[in-house]
């Protein structure tokens, strides 16, 4: 069998079994209670460092390896797990059952470790294995003996490991950097909520940056209240009430869709899992979710909040996990739902939280809850600038996707 189609004139492909010297060499390391040896596992893979363990707590046996041999796994090979062995240390090497050790001196062990990562060589191992449609699938080693191995001149192989260890460590760089960056965003999201509930977001739009002391500034961390602002307790502001307990035995009547906490999500609504709970004809007319309406998560992760925007052929109502907010005319929904993930990024709403494991956000603690009022033009332009703000942010994580895709590719 082989993986070596296309390889150049002057290289050779050979049985992997003709190349391979290594003789196997076992040891049962609970013989040897307090030596510590250097573990080469599966578990550990793909940290691509081995485990510092003592003779007593391993329990079975293992076989020796060395430096630059080479490690294949087993055990579900469609899992690309290849070590090659470090240089040694102070302890012993080992290694479990479960790899193949390959090891030949006038090989470069990165050559061959870099040849049995590659997906043609992978598919190969995957090609012919025992325990098909089993959960757990094994190449055989027999077969696996019998596999072509391109060799090229040594001075060629130790050029091209060089140069992949040059290239793959860019490629870790990059995919470093771009890891970094949703944290960085997550920052950026919560900065602009800051700036806007705050009203450093539209100083220079309001003319000033005068700031007024308020009976909240100590326990809600206000650096003051902009000149010109109110602030207001929650139910000044809003019309709020919990919704439908949930009681297959005692509900009654029509057959509606409602809403639950898990459906609500931070600016947004899951609906997939929609499920039905019986309510009256009055009870629809009380419960029934309309457009500009804020959902607020009563448990589960309290404060939570979205605003319902989706004009519904149906009636949707919501269950008593849920408080529906229905601003009045000092605040627009945004605005609410502003400051409660500002409140909640910060962990300032969780002085209205009660329960000691299991928290939840009460009508009787909203009733508590203040809430900077901007005029009601500036909220608008509020709105505006965190919308493009987020828009921004939003399209910088497209960006990153598609990053993150083309750089998983880099690698093959």
């Amino acid at each position: 069998m082989t993986t070596t189609e296309y390889i150049p004139s002057h290289w050779e492909a050979v049985e992997l079994g003709a190349i391979n010297v290594y003789k196997s060499a076992n040891i049962n390391p609970a013989n040897f209670p307090n030596e510590v040896f250097e573990l080469y596992s599966v578990p550990t893979f793909p940290t691509g460092k081995p485990e510092l363990v003592a003779g007593k707590d391993i329990g079975s046996t293992k076989q020796f390896v060395k430096p630059g041999d080479v490690l294949l796994c087993k055990i579900n090979p469609r899992i690309n797990r290849v070590w090659k062995v470090n240089e040694i240390g102070e302890y012993r090497q080992i290694a479990s059952s479960e790899w193949i050790v390959v090891r030949q001196p006038n090989f470069d062990a990165r050559f061959l470790r870099y040849f049995f990562s590659h997906p043609s060589f992978r598919s190969l191992l995957c090609s012919d294995v025992s325990g098909v449609g089993g959960s757990l699938t094994r190449a055989r080693p027999k077969i696996v003996t019998t596999y072509k191995v391109p060799v090229a001149p040594l001075p060629e192989q130790k050029q091209i490991a060089a140069t992949l260890d040059q290239l793959l460590a860019r490629v870790e760089a990059i995919k470093i950097r771009l890891d970094a960056i949703p944290a960085l965003l997550k920052r950026f999201r919560q900065s602009v909520l800051a700036a806007a509930v705050s009203g450093r977001l539209t100083e220079e739009w309001r003319g000033h940056s005068n700031y007024e002391e308020s009976a909240f500034d100590e326990n809600w961390k206000w650096e003051g209240v902009p000149a010109g602002w109110a602030v207001k307790l929650y139910p000044d502001l809003v019309d709020s009430r919990l919704g439908k307990m949930l009681d297959k035995a005692k509900n009654s009547g029509i057959s509606t869709s409602y809403l639950g906490n898990i459906n609500v999500r931070w600016f947004s609504f899951n609906l997939e899992k929609l499920q039905d709970i019986r309510v009256t004809e009055n009870e629809i007319h009380e419960l029934a979710v309309q457009p500009g309406d804020v959902l607020i998560c009563e448990g589960g992760e309290p404060g939570r909040a979205a605003i319902w925007q989706i004009t519904n052929d149906k009636p949707i109502v919501f269950q008593k996990a849920l408080h529906r907010a229905r601003v009045g005319t000092e605040i627009v929904p945004e605005w609410l739902v502003f400051n409660l993930k500002n409140d909640a990024d910060s962990n300032r709403l969780e002085q209205l939280f009660t329960g000691t494991t299991i928290k939840h956000l009460t009508g009787k603690a909203l009733k508590k809850y203040p809430i900077r009022v901007p005029p009601k033009n500036e909220q608008t332009q509020i709105v505006h600038r965190v919308e493009q703000l987020f828009a921004f942010a939003d399209q910088i994580e497209q960006r990153l996707a598609a990053a993150r895709g083309r750089v998983e590719h880099l690698t093959q």
